[in-house]
């Protein structure tokens, strides 16, 4: 047993010595000092958005630094522990070592997973839309059931989220919801879930209980910030207002404040009915728009690169996960090969095996 634990505790200690390579601990303290004297500026906020940039950045910062220092803190605790044990031939405490080890390498595996984020918008926050697809009545509730899995996981890891726009379906579900994922790195964390989901069940919708395959579509993109530049003239923009409404067309709202935005050279259409007020709607809605013209700019460029590389594969992102439930229980990446067969569990937001597994694929493509 203890020449198992040594290995592997020796794995770790150097998996996590590569982490803290990448993540430069000397840069990352002397950012945390810059932005601290920032903060500390007595006119900090007389700009409120610049204020809000250093703080958030701040609090983040200061965050992963606690989180790389506490994990290297818990892994010398363990060795140490470990060296006390051989020492003293301790058989009780190389049994707390070998109980302990399982759940600091997990913490290893999702710090160094975090380090593979390094796209040029991976550090981005991420809005969310899931649409229905294929399958009529069963495919808008497995949007919805997708929905619920997203927001939960979020829920799970403390990520704050805000849902813009949620379109129901006449009998249930939902036709398609956008919602942002408001902490750094949600674009790069779930930008690898983009693509064709795809459920075979027992259609609780179906009066003779056949068995029914749906599908629905999950789009990631990365929130856009002010250095990105995205203008949109008012001349290309229609501008519609409504009546916010709920489920099967229940009204919610007696003012026109819900908005929805048609960019026309692209046909890009957005909406949002969240807010109570049509400006905040229109803000919310204006800020998905340029994402979405972000990711058609972004399109374009790699268009271009593929074609200078030759690179004519096709996307990985269509038909990327299945989900069944009938005749026998499993959820696979069809890229990963990564299953479980507890569906439950992840439909109720325990995805993190599923996401850990693509970004380690991505970074091998």
């Amino acid at each position: 047993m203890s020449v198992d634990l040594a290995e592997e505790l020796k794995n770790l200690k150097s998996t996590m010595a590569s982490i803290e390579a990448v993540v430069d601990l000397g840069a990352l303290r002397g950012e945390i000092e810059r932005l601290n004297q920032e903060a500390a500026a007595p006119d900090l906020w007389d700009d409120q958005a610049k204020a809000q940039q250093v703080t958030s950045r701040l609090s983040y910062l200061q965050g992963e630094l606690g989180r790389v220092e506490g994990l290297r803190r818990r892994l010398d605790d363990l060795d140490v522990l470990y060296d006390l044990g051989q020492s003293e031939n301790d058989a009780d405490t190389l049994v707390e070592v070998e109980a302990e080890l399982p759940r600091v390498a997990k913490a290893v595996s999702e710090m160094e997973v975090r380090t593979l984020l390094n796209g040029e918008y991976d550090s981005r926050e991420a809005l969310v839309t899931i649409r229905s697809e294929a399958g009529g009545v069963d495919a808008a509730d497995f949007a919805e059931m997708l929905l619920r899995m997203y927001l939960r996981y979020c829920e799970r890891h403390n990520f704050p989220t805000e849902v813009y726009d949620t379109s129901y379906a006449e009998e249930a579900g939902i036709k398609s919801a956008t919602f942002q994922v408001k902490v750094p790195y949600a674009y790069g964390t779930l930008s690898v879930e983009q693509g064709t989901h795809r459920l075979v069940r027992i259609s609780p919708f179906d009066n003779q209980g056949r068995r029914q395959t749906s599908f629905a579509g999950v789009e990631v993109l990365p929130v856009v910030e002010q250095t990105d530049h995205i203008e949109i003239p008012e001349d290309e923009l229609r501008i519609d207002v409504y009546r916010s409404s709920g489920p099967g067309g229940q009204g919610v709202n007696t003012t026109d404040s819900a908005v929805r935005l048609t960019h026309l050279p692209t046909g890009i259409v957005v909406s949002c009915q969240n807010e109570r007020s049509q400006l905040q709607n229109k803000a919310s809605a204006m800020a998905v728009l340029q994402a979405k013209l972000l990711d058609v700019k972004r399109q374009e460029e790699q268009a271009k690169m593929d074609a200078l590389k030759g690179d004519t594969g096709g996307s990985w992102g269509n038909q990327m996960r299945s989900y069944v439930l009938h005749p026998y229980q499993m959820v696979k990446d069809l890229r990963t090969e990564f299953e479980t067969g507890n569906t439950s569990a992840v439909l109720d937001g325990e995805i993190d095996g599923f996401i850990e597994a693509a970004i380690r694929w991505r970074r091998q493509k």
